[in-house]
């Protein structure tokens, strides 16, 4: 689908290369405020997220078997990604369906428009000894199969290794997850990761921590999926064109307003937003990064808070599920930072008891003079709407102890948060 729009001029207002959260989101965003954006896309719009990322990973996290989770997301993914041709369809935006490069594509090699990157990223493979084994997948492959394996294993902890993990393991896989760390999920806070770990091993999941593979096709196992991380996807934009110079992690180095800081071009405002800036490699951050840079355009940088978006609420959608903001209790005492931490636990809970999941535990950081908000590590059911409301919390200023006269309504798994703070 290619957009037409005879009054569009010859110089758009915006330019945005990739219809991932952020680049159509940013589209939508700048198309409603009145400005005339060109949005290029050689793919499928929904970005990694919505095809073979948070979605149909989503799907599989909420089916009880292998055949539904592949009905579903087969049924679910096209819904929503109609829904973002519809978001594309505006009158202020044109649509076009090809690779944009830099220098190459006419819009990229002359003009003022200000362009926006939004490319996204693509798996990370290790350079291990036998990657290329016929049963070694990233997460797309491991989406695509029609049968599910016998036995799979997982080369990585990570967010995508952990729910792939839980999923496969409840569709009644051998699953054994492979991590070099000895723990999983660093981003969580190291009690609440032991503990989930631990949760799902009671469930039939076999963890090799602190193991290195050095040759994946000794594996014993039907299926590999290679859970390493992932990288910003850059290849091929031509960035030299533009006198980009990549950071040594390959992503875009931005500042505070998500503007390329070492571009040579000038006379052009360049942003890149989402992961290819590899800040926070999140979909709803880079929708909310989108925003910023929409708003900066218009000058309207006054709409957000200084610092807003340096804490970033995410989430794990393991079974249970896990969720954070903020940094871990290692970290703060690592930093120095004095602390308090308040904790909580879901068998505590009526709502908890009368779903049966009981378990759950949350930590609550707090300044100890002001009850000001640090951040909040939990997992168990329904972490991650909890830590939303954190986050809400924290953005607003609220301290501990105005956290405790707050009424949570009853029964509900929001109670936890409060009874934390009363503790």
């Amino acid at each position: 689908m290619t957009n037409s729009n005879t009054n569009q001029s010859p110089l758009p207002d915006l330019i945005i290369i990739g219809a991932g959260p952020g680049g159509y989101r940013a589209a939508e965003y700048a198309a409603k405020q009145g400005l005339k954006v060109v949005i290029f896309e050689d793919a499928e719009v929904g970005g990694t997220c919505l095809n073979v990322g948070c979605i149909p990973t989503k799907t599989y996290v909420h089916s009880a078997t292998f055949a539904e989770a592949r009905e579903r997301m087969a049924a679910v993914v096209p819904q929503l990604r109609s829904g973002v041709e519809a978001i594309l369809s505006h009158p202020n935006i044109t649509l076009i369906r090809e690779r944009a490069v830099f220098g190459k594509t006419s819009l990229l090699s002359e003009g003022v428009s200000p362009v926006i990157i939004a490319t996204g990223s693509e798996t990370k493979c290790l350079p291990l000894k036998g990657v290329d084994d016929p049963r070694v997948v990233d997460s797309t492959g491991l989406l695509c199969l029609d049968t599910l394996p016998k036995r799979l294993t997982i080369i990585g902890a990570g967010v995508i290794g952990m729910e792939f993990a839980s999923a496969f393991n409840r569709f009644g896989s051998e699953v054994t997850v492979i991590e070099y760390l000895k723990e999983c999920l660093p981003a969580l806070d190291s009690d609440i990761a032991k503990r989930l770990r631990k949760c799902l091993e009671k469930q039939g999941i076999t963890f090799k921590m602190k193991t290195a593979v050095e040759d994946v096709s000794a594996l014993d196992a039907d299926v590999i999926l290679m859970a390493t991380g992932r990288k910003p996807r850059t290849e091929g934009l031509n960035l030299e064109a533009a006198g980009i110079t990549l950071a040594p992690d390959g992503s875009i180095p931005v500042d505070g307003n998500f503007q390329i800081v070492n571009s040579k071009w000038v006379n052009r405002e360049l942003f890149a937003i989402g992961d290819v800036n590899g800040r926070q490699m999140l979909a709803h951050a880079a929708e909310w990064q989108a925003k910023i840079v929409v708003d900066h355009l218009l000058g309207k940088d006054e709409r957000w808070k200084t610092g807003q978006g340096e804490v970033m609420p995410a989430a794990i959608f393991t079974t249970p599920e896990a969720a954070c903001v903020g940094p871990t209790e290692d970290q703060l005492k690592a930093a120095g930072t004095a602390y308090v931490c308040k904790k909580a636990f879901w068998r505590a809970n009526g709502k908890a008891l009368t779903m049966g999941e009981t378990e759950g535990m949350l930590k609550l950081f707090c300044e100890p003079d002001t009850g000001c908000i640090l951040g909040c590590h939990a997992y168990g059911a329904h972490s991650a709407d909890i830590i939303q409301e954190v986050y809400v919390l924290m953005c607003c200023g609220a301290s501990l102890e105005q956290l405790r006269y707050m009424v949570h309504i009853h029964p509900t798994l929001s109670e936890i948060l409060l009874t934390a703070a009363e503790t």
